[in-house]
């Protein structure tokens, strides 16, 4: 266990956002009970906001329960949308073996970044290819070992649930497509935040996405992170769907493949 962080009463200069979060890592910290036991009760320990995002992804996931075909999640940061989405089929559909969640990143931040994402980068996001603050993905190694840990007590687990694909997914994507082309997408969720990698997500994974499936997005009509809604303006056409929200979603967005 780390040190504890030290938190000190906000201020009217400081952020409560981040002194919340500050507060809640010291509170988990000086816990009595064990450390499984905290992660069981992980709601004490987080902010509202990750709790809704947490919501609005069980609400998406209900949507294509129906739909023939495999998640496929663009930009896994820290695997917790990645796992969302297998704990979900565990609970709904533990039987459907063709149901794979397959999560595509670099796992080693941003491949680079196209004109349309340097929209109010500093020179530290340009240079390093990082997220803001210098926030890389978890490592895919740690991921594949969650992978093995999750796979434990699965009823079928003799069959993979999540399949990791590391790169850049300009190449990664089409090559997917071609050593699987078998492929149908029920749930494609676009996280990567850049245009680039969106643009190809949505160029090469369209065309496998059946009636019913579902298109969720991240940071559609964000002002931070315009590259989604540009791919999608260059690729599908944002007029051609019908884009909807959650009620107590804040970035989250999705349309049905009609």
């Amino acid at each position: 266990m780390n040190d504890p962080i030290t938190w000190e009463e906000p201020t009217r200069n400081k952020s409560i956002d981040v002194d919340q979060r500050k507060a809640y890592l010291n509170a988990f910290s000086e816990s009595k009970v064990s450390v499984y036991e905290r992660i069981q009760s992980f709601p004490n320990y987080l902010q509202t906001k990750y709790i809704r995002k947490f919501i609005s992804r069980y609400e998406i996931y209900k949507k294509i329960v129906d739909v023939h075909g495999s998640v496929i999640e663009c930009g896994v940061l820290n695997g917790s949308g990645l796992f969302s989405w297998a704990h979900f089929s565990e609970i709904f559909e533990p039987y459907n073996h063709l149901r794979h969640v397959i999560g595509f990143d670099t796992f080693d931040g941003f491949p680079s970044l196209n004109d349309v994402d340097q929209k109010d980068r500093d020179d530290k996001v340009k240079s390093d290819n990082l997220f803001p603050g210098g926030l890389k993905s978890e490592s895919l190694q740690h991921l594949e070992k969650l992978i093995e840990i999750f796979d434990l007590n699965r009823p079928l687990n003799h069959i993979n649930r999540i399949k990791l694909v590391a790169g850049d997914a300009k190449n990664t994507i089409p090559d997917y497509i071609k050593s699987n082309p078998e492929l149908v997408c029920s749930l494609l969720w676009l996280d990567f935040d850049i245009f680039e990698g969106t643009k190809v997500a949505l160029e090469n994974i369209l065309p496998r996405m059946p009636k019913g499936a579902v298109i969720a997005f991240d940071e559609l009509n964000h002002p931070v992170w315009p590259g989604e809604t540009v791919a999608l303006v260059d690729t599908i056409g944002i007029n051609n769907l019908r884009i909807k929200r959650l009620p107590y979603g804040t970035t989250v967005s999705y349309a049905v493949i009609e």
